[in-house]
């Protein structure tokens, strides 16, 4: 048996290469048990709800450097997720979609994508479809009512040209996450990587 560290030689790729129905094969049956595992022991549904956020740059610093917009940018930022996760924006959450405690929405239930000037993505998991879109559409929603209602009023400190659009916050489906095609993909490329392995590191004649 070859030494795990030894570098692989010309003979060891030959004989790689001709076993190439092997290695194969164990990508085949990878494919097949991480279809299984999709199957017996599948991962939860995930739904995401998508609002617009506009910071309006031209507007906030119009004849400024691009250190400050990127300071104004970041700092806009901040505070809009201080909102999407506050108690205000989360109880709206918890009274639309009910059986939910606030911790586990704050514990990853409920995740923003990286937030920035354009579309925010806010997503939710659960058990459920209809529960994990339900969170979704309800959160999105409620973050855009508590931004515009605080924009309004100039409360929270956030800037007036800001602009908060929902873009898609109704309607919207779950999807198993990862899919079944993730699963299938980690399968074959692991066991084919065993199988070459095997054929590099064992000394058997295919």
């Amino acid at each position: 048996m070859k030494s795990l560290l030894s570098a692989p030689s010309e003979d060891d790729l030959i004989r790689l290469l001709k076993a190439w129905r092997f290695w194969l094969a164990g990508a085949i049956v990878g494919a097949l048990v991480g279809a299984a595992l999709f199957y017996v022991a599948p991962p939860p549904y995930r739904a995401r709800a998508t609002v617009n956020v506009d910071f309006h740059l031209e507007q906030a610093w119009p004849q400024n450097t691009d250190r400050e917009q990127f300071y104004y940018l970041e700092r806009e930022t901040r505070k809009l997720e201080e909102v999407a996760f506050s108690d205000v924006t989360l109880g709206v959450v918890l009274d639309r979609v009910p059986g939910v405690e606030i911790q586990a929405l704050r514990d990853g239930k409920l995740q923003l994508s990286q937030p920035g000037n354009g579309g925010w993505h806010f997503y939710a998991v659960d058990a459920s479809a209809q529960t994990a879109a339900a969170l979704a559409s309800a959160w999105a929603q409620s973050f855009t009512d508590q931004a515009k209602s605080q924009l309004a009023a100039s409360q929270g400190g956030l800037e007036p040209y800001i602009t908060v659009d929902p873009a898609q916050t109704t309607d919207i489906g779950a999807a198993r996450f990862p899919g079944q095609a993730l699963y299938i993909s980690i399968g074959a490329i692991a066991l084919l990587a065993v199988g070459a392995l095997g054929v590099l590191f064992l000394n058997t004649k295919p």
